[in-house]
């Protein structure tokens, strides 16, 4: 059975930091993209940082670039999500995704974890 379970999420004062990890079980971790997500009340989910099976390759949306760092601890089957610099502006709830290529395409979501950057 695969699970995506996030953790990390919580209330934080603006300029504040949060570590976000999201825990992978039931595939070939090593072998799958995992990005982070995030969708606002009212808004529609965005992409906010892409980070490739081997840990190399790194995207990460404008709004979010040089406050987000992703890494992923394949031994640990785990990626993070370090955000720094907060602003109210991210606030929303954030999914963990993976997505590769088992013999067809496969995606998996997290059930999301919620980050509030309020004071």
């Amino acid at each position: 059975q695969v699970q995506l379970v996030e953790s990390g999420g919580g209330l934080v004062q603006p300029g504040g930091s949060l570590r976000l990890s999201c825990a992978a079980s039931g595939f070939t971790f090593s072998r799958y993209a995992m990005s982070w997500y995030r969708q606002a009340p009212g808004k529609e989910r965005e992409l906010v940082a892409v980070i490739g099976s081997g840990g190399i390759n790194l995207n990460y949306a404008e709004f979010v670039k040089g406050r987000f760092t992703i890494s992923r601890d394949n031994a640990k089957n785990t990626v993070y999500l370090q955000m720094n610099s907060l602003e109210s502006e991210d606030t929303a709830v954030y999914y963990c995704n993976a997505k590769g290529f088992d013999l067809l395409l496969k995606v998996y979501w997290g059930q999301g974890t919620q980050v509030t950057v309020s004071s």
